[in-house]
């Protein structure tokens, strides 16, 4: 079963992401049964039929607006947002809205192409698993990429996993 880092612990997970290709029609798609992820398409096609299933969430690419969810995010549990590229930085942002902008708090999932150099930094925007491509990492990497989750001790700046600026923190210590 593959691995994924979830809320700084390394689990296993059975969800499935739902790759539709361009001959697909999402309308007519049968979907499996089981822990699912579906393309934004599919959820906006079988909206009515997958709502409050706690075992489907949404994924989105990185071209893709999480404004486009914000009416469902009440029967939404989960969101995986897609890295294309380990280049494209675009699912941080998008992160960062679904937690500060329209205050999600189901799973946000990194999938695709992440690198443990950024494991800290997406923690950081609001995702809480991460789960690299497949056979990118071995089950020991993922466990010895576990304390990349804490690169740093004390960041600086503000973010969505501590919303208030170090030199806040320290007036309000003092």
């Amino acid at each position: 079963m593959p691995k994924l880092i979830k809320n700084g612990q390394l689990v296993d997970d059975a969800a499935q992401i739902l790759v539709l290709d361009e001959t697909q029609a999402p309308e007519a798609l049968t979907l499996p049964e089981g822990p699912l992820f579906v393309p934004l398409a599919v959820w906006q096609a079988h909206k009515g039929q997958l709502s409050g299933r706690a075992d489907v969430g949404v994924w989105l690419d990185s071209h893709e607006n999480v404004d486009e969810l914000a009416e469902d995010l009440d029967g939404i549990t989960a969101i995986a947002l897609n890295f294309p590229k380990f280049t494209d930085g675009r699912a941080y942002s998008a992160a960062a809205l679904l937690r500060s902008r329209h205050g999600f708090k189901g799973e946000i999932r990194a999938i695709g192409d992440v690198l443990r150099d950024q494991f800290f930094f997406m923690r950081r925007c609001g995702f809480d698993a991460i789960q690299p491509k497949a056979g990118k990492y071995s089950d020991a990497q993922l466990e010895e990429a576990l304390a990349s989750l804490k690169d740093f001790s004390t960041p600086y700046q503000a973010a969505i996993d501590q919303p208030e600026p170090l030199f806040r923190r320290a007036q309000r210590a003092a």
